[in-house]
C-alpha cells in the first residue's frame, strides 16, 4: 500500500471535519492511537475488520454511508485469510484453485467471478 491518502482516508477526514473533531478525537472514540488511525488514512495500514460498522455506529451514519465506508475500507485490504477447516472438500478445492490461479486471472474473468458472487450474496 502506498502512503497517499486513500478513498477511506478522504472519507474519514471529511467525517472529522463535518463533526469538528481532530484525528486524536476520532482515534480515541474508536479505541485506536492517533498514529494508527493516521496510518489507515494515509494507506500505510489496512482498515481492521468491522471498521466501517464501528464508525457507522459511533457516528450514527446512514446504511448508505456505512456501505460506502465498507467499500472504501475493502480497498485497503492487502491480504485475505480463509479458514478452510470446517468446509466441504469441493469448497476447499475451489478456494485453493482460485488462490493458485489468482495472479493469472484477467480483468474480464475477475469481473465475471465478482458479478457471480455478488449476485449469490444478494440472493442469499
Amino acid at each position: 500500500m502506498n502512503s497517499t491518502t486513500t478513498e477511506l482516508g478522504k472519507m474519514l477526514r471529511k467525517l472529522r471535519i463535518d463533526r469538528e473533531e481532530t484525528l486524536g478525537d476520532m482515534a480515541e472514540r474508536l479505541g485506536f492511537t492517533s498514529s494508527y488511525l493516521s496510518a489507515i488514512e494515509k494507506g500505510k495500514r489496512p482498515a481492521p475488520a468491522g471498521f466501517a460498522g464501528k464508525l457507522a455506529k459511533l457516528y450514527s451514519l446512514s446504511p448508505d454511508d456505512e456501505r460506502d465506508l465498507a467499500a472504501a475500507a475493502d480497498k485497503t485490504v492487502r491480504n485475505v485469510k480463509v479458514d478452510l477447516g470446517a468446509t466441504s472438500d469441493v469448497k476447499r478445492e475451489a478456494a485453493l484453485v482460485f488462490a493458485r490461479s489468482f495472479d493469472e486471472l484477467d480483468d474480464d474473468t475477475s469481473r465475471r467471478i465478482l458479478k457471480l458472487l455478488q449476485a449469490k450474496r444478494r440472493d442469499g
